[in-house]
């Protein structure tokens, strides 16, 4: 599934549309005032989802590619009136009232150092998944929106479809029997090799060093630049944090699940051995708890995933197996011992009910009422780096929730991510 399905139909549309004409802003006519930190990509479908909120307007634009920025201030145009400031440094557009909230769609190895600016400067923030690059980076996240009682909502907007509430629903009734595997994948076709290529002078009209930020330093390559960014570990962690924080996710709400006991993991560059990529193409993890595994697994280059699905979770029970994506939800009878369920299709869109549900958290006051709070984005990306861990250690590793740490003294070197160029992970 490509990030274009993200913005469905407008039958859909109108769906979530329906949800602003409850009653839900009737009584508060507020304008949120947003800026977008990272136009591209997920940035620009977060914000134009957000925008279609009523009383919400973008008032900054903020991006390193000058670029990129350019074309969505003219884009920007087109859907409101409001006039929008251009910014390079994401500093500048937390000064002062210029925004009252700000969406964070830049990079993975960003996202912890602008999340802490923007709530210790007392924004409101959305920020896209995983939360952060590393287990101590999403710890310093939670910390700090605890300490200023910020609205953080997290871009796993799965949370805010029907489809998924009613499928864990299900699952926690109780009928599939006793679940003791629960498998989660993203076989990824359209995520073809990446070729080699050489180092190049930075373009213009892109600010390489703050892109780089507290990653290494490195000559400038387009590998590494905009969406290949996720296949190397300096900015981010492949396909595990990448859709893993989606599938995992959903695991751990049907098993009630968090901190696992042991991680396992195995894989490599099987598909794509010599190119650019550093992260592997095909895994498969286990994360093992008390009376049950869930396993993830990834394959670049291929499809046709478990049950025929490129990417989903299934709770495999005693009864009957539920299997869930972003298409909806179906059970397989284990034999005769309960009925089939054909496909319960998804029918709302999950991004545009996500703002609905961010903004009416903001305009409460209330962070209680959000679908994927700060809490739940930290969890799970704490849990998709753990299988990353162990991967790049080769080691079977033991979880020591108590002490938030592993067993393996080895492991604990990939608690934190390498901060270089001066800065510093933040202390709350």
């Amino acid at each position: 599934m490509k990030r274009k399905d993200f913005l469905r139909n407008a039958g859909l549309l109108a769906a979530s549309g329906a949800l602003w004409n409850t009653g839900l802003f009737a009584n508060n006519q507020q304008t949120i005032k947003v800026g977008l930190i990272g136009v591209n990509g997920m940035g620009w479908a977060n914000l134009t989802a957000l925008l279609k909120v009523p009383n919400v307007v973008c008032t900054a634009l903020c991006d390193v590619d000058e670029r990129i920025l350019d074309k969505r201030i003219a884009e920007l145009e087109k859907l409101q009136t409001t006039k929008v400031k251009r910014i390079i440094d994401h500093q500048e557009l937390l000064k002062g009232d210029l925004v009252d909230a700000v969406i964070i769609a830049t990079p993975d190895h960003w996202h912890c150092l602008q999340m802490v600016d923007a709530v210790n400067a007392g924004k409101h923030v959305y920020v896209e998944k995983p939360i952060g690059n590393s287990i101590k980076e999403c710890e310093a996240m939670v910390a700090a929106a605890q300490k200023h009682n910020s609205i953080v909502q997290v871009g796993q907007w799965q949370r805010s479809q029907q489809h998924f509430a009613d499928a864990i629903d299900f699952v926690h009734s109780g009928k599939l029997g006793k679940i003791r595997l629960v498998k989660a994948w993203a076989y990824q076709g359209w995520m073809k090799s990446i070729p080699v290529k050489p180092d190049e002078a930075v373009p213009t009209g892109v600010h390489y060093d703050r892109w780089l930020g507290p990653a290494k330093k490195r000559p400038f390559n387009p590998n590494r630049f905009h969406f290949e960014f996720r296949w190397f570990w300096d900015y981010a962690g492949g396909l595990m944090t990448d859709w893993g924080v989606h599938m995992l996710d959903y695991a751990l709400i049907g098993m009630k699940a968090a901190d696992p006991k042991s991680i396992m993991a195995s894989g490599g560059k099987f598909a794509y051995p010599s190119d650019a990529a550093e992260t592997p193409d095909t895994l498969t993890t286990v994360f093992e708890f008390d009376d049950f595994n869930i396993q993830w697994e990834h394959a670049n280059g291929i499809d046709l995933g478990p049950y025929s699905r490129n990417h989903g979770v299934s709770f495999i029970g005693n009864n009957g197996t539920l299997v869930l994506n972003r298409e909806g939800w179906e059970v397989i009878p284990e034999g005769d011992r309960m009925q089939a369920i054909a496909l319960q299709k998804s029918k709302d869109n999950g991004l545009e009910k996500h703002m609905v549900n961010f903004v009416d958290a903001i305009r409460r006051n209330d962070r209680t009422i959000l679908k994927a709070p700060i809490e739940a984005g930290a969890n799970i990306a704490i849990f998709s780096q753990m299988g990353n861990i162990a991967y790049r250690t080769g080691t079977k590793l033991y979880w020591d929730k108590a002490k938030r740490s592993f067993t393996d003294k080895s492991a604990n070197n990939y608690l934190v991510a390498n901060y270089e160029n001066g800065y510093k992970l933040p202390k709350v």
